[in-house]
């Protein structure tokens, strides 16, 4: 595990502390033993934390999450693009050498190891109250929670040994001898430690902050995080069922239940750049463009953009074809649904040619770059829409009240329909009408429609690959869009459930690393 111990070398680089907490300056070296001395320290430590959140939403997480599942793909691809096509042909084997699983690996263990330095050494020093001392550790326990998460359902699974298991755990700072000890644990534990640590955070973190301190962390933002990841655990692969749904249901009314937080009016408002942070957000990744060298800026625009495209998609910047919906993507619209004007396009106009180019692209996240790829959305990581769609899940899934449940499926559904749509296409008169339980004779078929609203008002936000796993569904959904969207047919394995754990990684200690199943042991 040399791998872990050269994060704990890393950890040491930290943000500076800003008077704004939105700017996320960029990091600069800092002598670890000498600097954990006063509060101000520790805050610049937990800024470090959040810090290294870009570069897993910058570029890994939406492959794993988003290419990955049936919502979208690459519209261009250059050379032998082994990675692209090993994460998201499921025709194209998954190497254990693939660099975004590599890169995934070390940025979440890099931010891991951040937020130990802070829970480890924040005892030693001298606050002026206890409760910002309790903040901080609440803040670092969020953000390692939310990392795991992100391991747990990247990496679990069923290893070769035949057990489930999680990823490694490092839950303090460790040494170099020690790191050669450590391999993975059931996938219980982790998930164990995760739950602790929101506990820990929901009891412990403000309701909010000051304007200078928004996009911390919350204590709502802990208590929606808990109860996603209580419906995580319900499903697959641990099959914990109605012991966790009902746990999540607690969780979810605590929010919908709080006055703090409501839908925002249109869908488009909550994707406008100069709208961060709104009522509708639990927790958003904090982005601001125009840092030397776009340190602080987001690539999606520009990442998003057809690579052949000049200014018809985007005005300044690269264009590089990724995260490109599918078709199925955009046939799963409802006609006129105004949330597809907002969130894709269907292709673009030539300018040069006057030709259609029928390359489709996500849209959500637009914004002028300041040159290159520095754009200034937040990634919005929890908010309201989602946890009104999980609650309703899980009412069904615990034989609740399929009405009610219905009834925040329909507030989304009319956030929806008063969203300003394509200008070209007139809607229906029945857009977007309320779903009613007489609708649906199984729970299934409701479960169904709610699966298809999740994937519908949260496209592209990095959520449909974990649902299609949790919910069993991502055999049946994956082996039919494959062969719709184009992609060569192919022997569907559970082992696709689970990513391998990284060649790096495997390397560094052959000896504790159980490799998952399907792939090949060193």
């Amino acid at each position: 595990m040399k791998k872990i111990f050269l994060f704990f070398i890393s950890a040491c680089v930290l943000t500076a502390c800003s008077d704004d907490f939105i700017a996320l300056n960029p990091p600069s070296q800092l002598n670890a033993d000498g600097f954990y001395k006063t509060e101000t320290d520790m805050n610049q430590a937990v800024l470090s934390a959040y810090g290294g959140l870009r570069a897993l939403y910058n570029q890994q997480f939406y492959r794993l999450g988003e290419i990955r599942s049936d919502n979208t793909t690459y519209s261009w691809l250059a050379g032998n693009p082994a990675n692209e096509k090993g994460v998201d042909e499921f025709a194209s084997p998954l190497l254990p050498e693939n660099s975004f699983l590599n890169d995934t690996w070390n940025n979440c263990y890099n931010l891991i190891l951040r937020c130990n330095i802070v829970i480890g050494r924040i005892d030693d020093v001298t606050f002026a109250d206890e409760e910002t001392k309790r903040q901080y550790t609440g803040e670092a326990r969020f953000l390692r929670a939310l990392m795991y998460f992100y391991l747990n359902r990247i990496f679990g699974g069923y290893a070769l040994n035949g057990e489930l298991l999680g990823v490694v755990k490092v839950d303090k700072e460790i040494t170099q001898a020690e790191a050669y000890e450590l391999g993975r644990v059931p996938l219980q534990e982790i998930y164990n430690l995760i739950v602790e640590d929101l506990t820990y955070a929901e009891a412990n973190l403000p309701e909010s902050y000051g304007p200078t301190d928004i996009g911390r962390a919350t204590k709502g933002g802990a208590t929606a995080l808990l109860g996603k990841v209580y419906m995580t655990m319900a499903g697959y692969p641990l099959n914990g069922g109605n012991e966790y749904y009902t746990r999540a249901l607690t969780q979810f009314r605590t929010i919908i239940g709080n006055g703090r937080f409501a839908l925002v009016p249109t869908y488009d408002a909550l994707f406008d750049v100069a709208n961060k942070n709104t009522s509708e957000s639990l927790f958003e990744v904090q982005y601001k463009k125009g840092a030397p060298n776009g340190a602080t800026g987001c690539p999606w625009n520009n990442n998003f953009a057809p690579r052949f495209s000049d200014k018809e998609v985007v005005l300044v910047g690269d264009k590089s074809g990724e995260n490109a919906p599918t078709r199925d993507m955009s046939e799963a619209y409802e006609d006129g649904d105004p949330r597809k004007y907002v969130s894709m396009r269907d292709g673009w106009l030539n300018a040069k040619t006057g030709a259609w180019e029928g390359d489709k692209y996500v849209c959500k996240y637009y914004d002028v770059s300041t040159s290159g790829s520095d754009n200034g959305n937040n990634w919005i990581e929890l908010r309201l829409a989602d946890i009104y769609l999980l609650y309703a899940e899980a009412l069904v899934r615990t034989g609740g009240d399929k009405q009610d449940a219905l009834s925040y499926v329909n507030r989304i559904r009319q956030r929806a329909r008063n969203t300003p749509g394509d200008p070209d296409i007139e809607a229906p008169a029945d857009l977007l009408k309320d779903l009613n339980a007489g609708d649906f004779t199984t729970n299934d078929a409701l479960l169904l429609a709610i699966e298809k609203e999740r994937r519908i008002e949260l496209a592209f936000e990095n959520h449909r690959w974990f649902d299609l796993v949790r919910t069993g569904r991502a055999r049946d959904v994956m082996t039919v869009e494959q062969i719709y969207d184009g992609f060569p047919e192919f022997a569907w394995s559970d082992d696709a459930l689970a990513y391998p754990i990284p060649m790096t990684v495997m390397q560094s200690n052959p000896k504790q690393i159980i490799q998952n199943k399907g792939y090949t042991q060193l």
